[in-house]
């Protein structure tokens, strides 16, 4: 048995174990489609979601698994349920944040303060 914090990291669903855990605890991620706390032990067949953004992405466990495992090797372990429209979701959103920022508006970017600065500075 593998604790849920620990299992959702070591599929490499999130960079660290205490971002897996915070989004545990912040309600981001559901086992079951309920709340669980961190240490709730993961059996193969149960159903989490995690919550990215504007999509909910859908996995089944596989099989259990206690240490950090390649890339490769998550498909052993882990199965994506997630339905396609939540997945074209999130790609739709991604393209709009790409698209979010014209020049000229917002926060400058390095290369702009760096204009900036040489300008003031000449």
């Amino acid at each position: 048995m593998a604790r849920f914090d620990k299992y959702i990291w070591a599929v490499r669903l999130f960079k660290t174990r205490s971002l897996a855990a915070n989004m545990i605890k912040s309600g981001k991620v559901l086992l079951n489609g309920e709340e669980v706390k961190t240490a709730k032990e993961v059996k193969v067949g149960d159903q989490f979601s995690v919550k990215k953004n504007t999509a909910i992405f859908s996995y089944e466990v596989i099989d259990v698994l206690e240490k950090r495992v390649g890339a490769k090797l998550v498909g052993d372990y882990l199965r994506d349920i997630t339905p396609i429209e939540e997945a074209e979701k999130y790609k739709a959103y991604q393209l709009a944040q790409s698209q979010y920022r014209e020049m000229g508006y917002g926060k400058p970017t390095k290369r702009d303060r760096r204009k900036i600065n040489k300008y003031l500075n000449d």
